[in-house]
């Protein structure tokens, strides 16, 4: 009887913090490695050790580069981890990226609180630093789509596309003869710049993310929903602001923006694209350019069109141009990056309009805007809301309630159980009710630490 362990270490009741780890008598597996983000009491979770012996872990699989799934992986050094760190390598390139901004991000706000004085600690400490995370690139191993990977004589895994992001892939592991499928992140079936995922064919457990498990993206226009906002701001002299994830979206957002200026749709109004770590992700689109549907001519076109600011002091120089203007920048939640400079000086001026593009956890600046907060603690001090805020839901990377149900639709066995992770409760509980209702297979939500074991023959 081969035992499988199966801890829930992170996006167990919330959607942030990836991290399942799974014990076997021949490897130690550990499936996405992120940082927990938002709330406060999950946040503090990122300083504690993790519950299990770091160091007998062999791999760590990524599903995909966000810092929701990668931003941990630094710390696991720390506490001791030695083995591989497996992805493809778009998503290896996307983590290289999110690592080093956040290592960055980590040590200005360490600095900062320590000269501003608005840290309970003393002195603070970044969560890691840039050595860190370019010690953590050293682990990196390469995996090519659909191609199996033997890990040991009883386990093997694959990856396969998934939309989402750049590089994004589910991950089918066959431990034992069983198939365990971890959907990581499932992207759009039509996407501007990605194509529909792929979906398993075959599964014995699942691990399946929910972050919209309880509800259908809206069939907004998004041409004329942001030609108005964009029309709006030009005759308001105002400022559209868009706080932008830093992969993906925001090379959305550009894509979008392009096509309405190419399609006569809008002027020709400035637009500024201010997050140097969207900046190198542009770039992990021109090295792999047949992991998304934009040609190079489009690539160069759109950029060439776009303000790309790189320096601190464009900021302020963007910030003090009285033109009507465009400004994206990161990051796409309002926890922290450059966006966070121009909310700080414009959002309590009313012709500034905010639109927010994509999911918001709960305890983040982004969400307390969308639910209509009248201020913003921003570096310390409470700062007034004045500004329109406005929610762009059909940009979003991740599939809906239909979407989601649609990807398990290709299974054509029966799974012994679904895992519901990575969502909060009522996104979860919908999405159960659901499955059981159209499939009436069954389906497990676990809750954050728990263990679950599995026994196979």
């Amino acid at each position: 009887m081969n035992r499988i362990k199966i801890h829930f270490l992170g996006a167990a009741g919330t959607v942030t913090g990836s991290k399942t780890y799974l014990e076997t008598s021949e490897l130690n597996i550990m499936v996405d490695c992120g940082m927990f983000q938002g709330l406060k009491e999950l946040r503090k979770m990122n300083w504690r050790p993790l519950p299990i012996d770091v160091p007998k872990i062999d791999f760590v699989l990524l599903t995909h580069g966000h810092l929701d799934h990668t931003g941990y992986l630094p710390r696991l050094l720390k506490e001791g981890f030695n083995g591989k760190i497996i992805g493809t390598s778009p998503t290896l390139a996307i983590t290289e990226i999110i690592l080093r901004d956040s290592a960055k991000i980590h040590e200005e706000e360490a600095e900062k609180a320590n000269t501003e004085g608005f840290s309970k600690h003393d002195p603070a400490l970044p969560f890691y630093n840039l050595k860190d995370a370019e010690t953590t690139f050293n682990f990196f191993e390469a995996q090519e789509l659909e191609q199996w990977k033997q890990l040991s004589k009883n386990i093997k895994l694959r990856f396969v596309y998934n939309g989402h992001i750049i590089g994004s892939c589910f991950i089918e592991l066959e431990i034992f003869g069983k198939l365990f499928v971890f959907s990581g992140d499932i992207g759009r079936q039509k996407d501007y710049l990605l194509d529909s995922p792929k979906f398993p064919e075959w599964a014995d457990y699942v691990f399946m993310e929910s972050t919209y498990g309880h509800k259908l993206h809206p069939k907004e226009d998004i041409t004329d929903l942001l030609t108005t906002l964009i029309k709006e701001t030009i005759t308001n002299r105002g400022n559209l602001i868009i706080p932008s994830f830093a992969v993906e979206r925001l090379q959305s957002l550009m894509y979008v923006l392009w096509k309405l200026y190419r399609q006569n749709n809008i002027p020709n109004i400035p637009i500024f694209v201010d997050s140097p770590m969207g900046n190198n992700v542009l770039s992990v689109f021109q090295r792999f350019p047949k992991w998304h549907k934009l040609s190079l001519d489009e690539y160069h076109a759109m950029c060439n069109h776009i303000n790309i600011i790189s320096s601190y002091a464009d900021t302020w120089k963007t910030i003090d141009d009285p033109r009507p203007k465009i400004i994206i920048a990161g990051s796409g939640m309002v926890t922290g990056g450059r966006v966070l400079t121009y909310l700080k000086q414009l959002m309590s001026i009313p012709t500034t309009t905010i639109l927010l593009v994509g999911y918001q956890v709960e305890g983040t600046r982004g969400r307390l805007l969308l639910e209509g907060t009248h201020e913003l603690k921003i570096y310390g001090k409470h700062l007034s809301v004045k500004a329109t805020v406005k929610h762009l839901e059909s940009l979003s990377a991740h599939a809906d309630q239909a979407e989601l149900i649609h990807w398990l639709s290709g299974i054509k066995n029966i799974p012994e159980l679904i895992f519901l992770i990575h969502g909060e409760l009522t996104a979860l509980n919908s999405l159960r009710v659901k499955i059981k209702d159209t499939f009436g297979w069954k389906v497990s939500i676990p809750f954050l630490s728990e263990e679950a074991e599995i026994l196979i023959p």
